[in-house]
């Protein structure tokens, strides 16, 4: 063993990691005792309340410097959960009761920043993780983080990936996007119609960031053209009174998924009318289908079709050519526009800082193995939020992943305190983290 240190050693001297410590003083190295848990959003907070419960204690990781930072920092002001709240509540911990079935934005922060509060998380911000890697040799996890600055090698059994499917905002490949000389921005950094007031604005992306952008926009008496390049499910927000996720949820206890997909699709057509006229294109499997076999989600209206019918905002095809202030569409029209936003989603980040492509895909970041199932890997590494099903999913997640990891908990921890205090890690560079 002291010869394998030894090469960790002369390569820790060759990393570049290693070179910016001031001094040339070596990576401090933690080891872990609990699991370690990269991300502190709702994925995140779930998890390591899910292990405190089974008395499990957790060392979670987060980049920014406070928790759920997309929520806080990357969505509109007028957000709300498009779902209602008894769908999107973490593990062991209801929404207020004095909540409104779709908590806005600022409702579901306090209601993370209280969930952290009452089982005592406490992340450790300002650290970005850099690498992650399976020790084959010794069997456990070599995670390099800057920490506020610093670099800094955490050691540990478990790793649970909470970074997430939105870590990184997607912008697409748009010939001429450099081009234009208006603003261009990712919904990422939009936060009000009202900076955008009397311009004609193209909204690329027709998901329900997008939809909710336009009708936005629409109240600030902006003029918003809408890209729709796909097709796409628009379903009412509610059907019958209830919610219309809710009711999707109800009928799929007795019925096919394909039956239930065909009732949806009769009521949209009642409530909406034919959205094809409008440029709405529905795809050949229904909504639920669809979200179940790929994960695209359907529109959940909340004002913006009504808003496409009156002509206020316009559906557009796809764009083929951006330039200084246009845009030539898919169709040979061109037009112009004082500003671009880009609704185009996020993607994971996983590729970038995890060393290991059994788990993850290295070419989109996601788990390989399709929902259900995608949740567990090989050598304790673990996914969360990862569904492609919300919070929802991700709470399924971090209940499975909490029972998974109790069982060799409880049956191996004397060995690991143990394990601890042994001479397979030299102590004077190694700390606990208990």
């Amino acid at each position: 063993m002291d010869s394998y240190w030894k090469e960790v050693e002369g390569k820790r001297l060759h990393d570049p990691l290693t070179q910016k410590q001031k001094h040339g003083d070596p990576i401090p190295q933690i080891w872990v005792q609990g699991p370690l848990i990269v991300g502190v959003g709702p994925s995140g907070l779930a998890t390591a309340a899910c292990l405190k419960h089974k008395g499990i204690q957790s060392l979670i990781l987060e980049r920014a410097e406070c928790i759920a930072s997309l929520w806080q920092f990357k969505t509109y002001d007028r957000l709300r959960l498009h779902l209602p709240k008894q769908f999107c509540e973490l593990p062991l911990m209801p929404f207020p009761s004095d909540f409104p079935t779709y908590p806005t934005k600022q409702q579901f922060l306090a209601y993370l920043k209280a969930y952290a509060d009452y089982f005592k998380l406490k992340p450790v911000f300002n650290s970005t993780v850099t690498k992650a890697e399976w020790d084959e040799r010794c069997g456990f996890w070599r995670v390099k983080a800057v920490v506020v600055g610093k670099c800094v090698e955490y050691l540990c059994k478990w790793l649970i990936v909470a970074t997430g499917e939105n870590a990184e905002e997607f912008v697409p490949q748009i010939d001429g996007l450099e081009e234009f000389e208006g603003p261009v921005v990712h919904t990422s950094s939009y936060k009000t119609g009202g900076e955008f007031g009397g311009k004609k604005v193209l909204v690329i992306g027709c998901g329900n960031s997008g939809m909710e952008v336009c009708l936005d926009l629409c109240n600030f008496n902006a003029f918003p053209h809408l890209v729709v390049r796909n097709s796409v499910h628009i379903l009412p927000h509610k059907m019958l009174g209830r919610s219309t996720f809710g009711l999707s949820m109800c009928l799929l206890r007795w019925l096919p998924m394909r039956i239930v997909d065909q009732f949806l699709l009769l009521l949209s057509r009642l409530i909406l009318g034919d959205t094809s006229r409008l440029g709405l294109n529905r795809p050949k499997l229904g909504p639920l289908q669809l979200k179940n076999l790929s994960g695209k989600t359907p529109v959940l209206d909340v004002g913006t079709f009504a808003k496409i019918k009156s002509g206020k905002i316009k559906v557009r095809r796809g764009v083929s050519r951006l330039s200084q202030h246009t845009a030539e569409f898919v169709d040979g029209s061109v037009e112009s526009f004082d500003a671009i936003i880009l609704a185009t989603g996020y993607k994971s980040n996983v590729p970038s800082w995890l060393k290991e492509s059994k788990m993850f895909s290295e070419k989109d970041g996601m788990p390989r193995k399709e929902f259900p199932n995608g949740w567990k890997g090989e050598c304790g590494l673990y996914a969360v939020g990862f569904t492609k099903r919300g919070l929802l999913g991700a709470s399924m997640d971090a209940r499975r992943i909490a029972e998974d990891i109790e069982v060799v908990w409880k049956a191996n921890e004397s060995a690991l305190m143990a394990f601890t205090h042994s001479s397979v890690l030299p102590q004077s560079r190694v700390q606990r983290h208990d």
